[in-house]
């Protein structure tokens, strides 16, 4: 497995705050080239420390209840090129490469869907 390089400020990873999410945090995930939005998915405190220590995006499934890496029977990956963190502690962003598509329908992100625009003045 590839091997991980991200610099993990300690400091700010004692600091996630699971409480808010019955044990999860909402993860935002961007693509580092196209910046668009993936996806939103959950992660546990495993599922971040297993993120960082693999350097590929893990998460947990609240309809399996379990930890599941991305992409690891599709082959959809998403190394993680760096992990933010929001300014109330409770939600986190993944950079990412992502490998194949994104979303479970085949398409690259999971916001394929215009649900309303405003207008371009």
């Amino acid at each position: 497995m590839w091997r991980c390089d991200i610099k993990v400020n300690r400091e700010l990873l004692e600091k996630i705050n699971f409480d808010k999410g019955n044990g999860l945090v909402p993860v935002v995930v961007q693509d580092a080239k196209t910046k668009d939005v993936l996806m939103v998915a959950y992660a546990n405190r495993e599922a971040v420390e297993e993120t960082l220590k693999t350097g590929f995006a893990h998460y947990f499934s609240r309809s399996r209840n379990e930890l599941w890496m991305k992409g690891k029977t599709s082959g959809h990956v998403q190394k993680v090129k760096s992990v933010l963190i929001d300014c109330d502690e409770d939600t986190l962003l993944y950079i990412v490469e992502q490998t194949g598509v994104a979303c479970h329908t085949g398409n690259w992100s999971c916001f394929y869907r215009t649900l309303a625009e405003g207008d371009e003045r």
